[in-house]
């Protein structure tokens, strides 16, 4: 087969075969978990590189409960939280700036029965201005710890072609933690604050509705961008691409848990970020500029970001990433219709395919490893390039994992097979550079070889060994009778008697012309005797095929010699074992002659 034919024909095998195994092990639920949990990190990676260029909204501003505003409030009111006359005072002291919404990332939960006053103030102040939005949370707590509640009709949704997210557990609560019942009964703007992490802790995504007792909820950072951009609904859709599509501004890209990719920002304080006791100071100082500056038309996030509270969060540009920032984040999103998108898992299976190709054809093809190297590593960093470029600019999640998997498994395969083949044509060469081409034996180069090796081996070790020389009775004559044609098709005939007669360890070789020899390894004299016997007979007996479709029988004359017995040198063992040869010729041919008398010429 053609050398370029059988590198192509193998490197297909190759690419096959690895593709098999690497579909075979994602199939496994260990393995997939593996390469899940590694492409999220290669999703933070490359997240902790865009999110440098890119641009929050300057809409939002955070009103941050830090460590200074929480030692604030413990020393004026004793304890933390604070009581809601606290937080109804900077709802009604914030009004007359004009935030566009006032978001509170703070559960507001039972009813103080010690202060119902302040209790009141709050219900009052939330449920008087619209713009204000609170949180609910969504759990699994059994019915005996406590009973799930009947939330408001008004806060229901209903979603067409929710496969997506019903037929996802983690989507699905049985419990909710509810706020002060009037409050709960009293404004449409209660949203969800439940986050998602991955299995390593990690918030990749959030989910924009969860689904609770007979009905879908949106999370508050949802219902305050849609609210913001007039989009807010009660009905959706999810679309055959898996987007919930709102109008030309803004589509929902779901992945496939149902939940949205978040596009980060930055890795801490990307928000204009305002601590809550300086609010408090401006307002006492009624510093205009100040409020207006940071309130006036804004999307106002109020939420904790001391570490002491422990509302801190790991995100994929930060592992301490504050609560309050995660829903800016989330909104900031849904401003800037700015979600990633994730390819399908089919275009990565194919980008590996391509790569693992490009990959397999330059090992195959470079006759210099470093070539080779070179290629891969560029290849793989062009990819990692592109996939970067890719979400900066377009919002794509390419995957990195299978590329890069199917790639390296591709080029040590390749590397393997491509080894095998250069030893198999070496092997070849080899082969040809010490055969007879004429008798497929070793050659005379080859014998020479060997037999200074057996004298080697033979003084090192104190070994024996044989050397048989042949040579056909009346070739000459043979030739001039029959012509060179069947003198050549007895000749190798003649050859493959003899390598079916001797065991594999024995060294066949043409001395030259119609010269044969057998180097007999660990062979003593006597068993060399015995061998050459045994060549002399299959010769005799055996009928030859002529080029002219006749057949004949020729003969052969064997001379032996051994070692250490005989010589100790290749010439001493080839002039002896000819000397043999020649006493056979002399005595009648069609024999075997291990001894000579004295002063026997060759």
């Amino acid at each position: 087969m053609n050398k370029k034919i059988w590198t192509k024909f193998v490197y297909i095998i190759i690419s096959a075969f690895v593709f098999g195994i690497f579909l075979y092990l994602i199939q496994l639920p260990a393995f997939r978990g593996f390469l899940t949990g590694v492409e999220n990190k290669t999703f933070d990676l490359r997240q902790s590189i865009v999110s440098k260029y890119a641009k929050r909204s300057d809409k939002i501003t955070i009103i941050s409960v830090d460590d200074a505003s929480y030692e604030y409030i413990v020393d004026k009111y004793g304890s933390w939280p604070a009581p809601r006359v606290f937080w109804a005072k900077l709802i009604s002291d914030l009004e007359p700036y004009n935030p566009n919404k006032l978001i509170f990332d703070i559960l507001f939960l039972q009813r103080f029965t010690a202060d119902g006053t302040s209790d009141i103030a709050l219900i009052d102040a939330v449920n008087k201005n619209k713009n204000v939005y609170v949180s609910i949370n969504f759990d699994n707590y059994s019915e005996e710890i406590r009973i799930p509640p009947v939330l408001p009709s008004a806060l229901q949704n209903s979603i067409e072609n929710d496969y997506l997210i019903k037929t996802n557990p983690e989507l699905v609560y049985s419990n909710c933690r509810t706020i002060i019942s009037e409050i709960l009964n009293g404004t449409k703007n209660i949203g969800l604050i439940n986050v998602h992490r991955d299995s390593d802790g990690t918030i990749r995504t959030m989910q924009p509705f969860l689904y609770y007792n007979g009905s879908y909820y949106k999370h508050l950072a949802l219902m305050t961008g849609l609210d913001y951009l007039d989009l807010n609904r009660s009905e959706f859709e999810i679309n055959k691409k898996g987007e919930i599509e709102l109008d030309d501004r803004l589509a929902l890209p779901l992945n496939a848990d149902g939940r949205l990719i978040l596009n980060w920002y930055g890795p801490e304080w990307t928000f204009n970020s305002v601590p809550l006791w300086q609010v408090i100071s401006a307002i006492s100082k009624k510093d205009k500029e100040f409020l207006n500056n940071n309130f006036k038309d804004k999307i106002v996030f109020v939420g904790v970001t001391a570490n002491s509270l422990a509302d801190i969060k790991s995100v994929s540009v930060s592992s301490m990433f504050p609560g309050v920032e995660v829903l800016a984040t989330f909104t900031n999103n849904i401003l800037d219709n700015n979600f990633i998108k994730r390819v399908n898992p089919a275009i990565d299976i194919l980008i590996s395919v391509i790569l693992a190709c490009i990959i397999g054809f330059g090992v195959m093809n470079f006759k210099s490893p470093v070539k080779s190297v070179f290629l891969f590593f560029s290849l793989i960093a062009g990819y990692f390039v592109l996939s970067v470029l890719l979400m900066l600019h377009f919002n794509l999640w390419l995957g990195l994992v299978a590329p890069f998997v199917f790639g390296i498994l591709v080029f040590a395969a390749s590397y393997v097979i491509k080894y095998l083949i250069t030893s198999r044509d070496y092997e070849h060469t080899y082969k040809l550079a010490v055969t007879d081409g004429l008798t497929e034996m070793f050659n005379h180069r080859y014998f020479q070889e060997q037999m200074s090796a057996n004298i080697r081996a033979s003084k090192r070790y104190n070994n024996v060994f044989s050397l048989i020389m042949v040579d056909i009775d009346f070739f000459k004559k043979f030739n001039d009778t029959y012509g060179h044609q069947s003198g050549d098709a007895v000749l190798r005939q003649v050859a493959q008697t003899i390598k079916r007669n001797i065991r594999s360890t024995d060294i066949p070789c043409r001395y030259g012309g119609e010269e044969m020899s057998v180097i007999l390894t660990n062979t003593n004299k006597e068993d060399a005797i015995k061998t050459a016997n045994k060549i002399c007979e299959a010769v005799r007996n055996k009928e030859f095929e002529l080029a002219t479709g006749d057949w004949t029988h020729v003969t052969i004359s064997l001379g032996v010699a051994s070692m250490p017995q005989d010589a100790d040198t290749t010439e001493g063992l080839i002039e002896y074992a000819d000397k043999c040869l020649y006493v056979a010729k002399k005595n009648g041919r069609n024999q075997v002659v291990f001894e000579f008398p004295d002063g026997t010429e060759a």
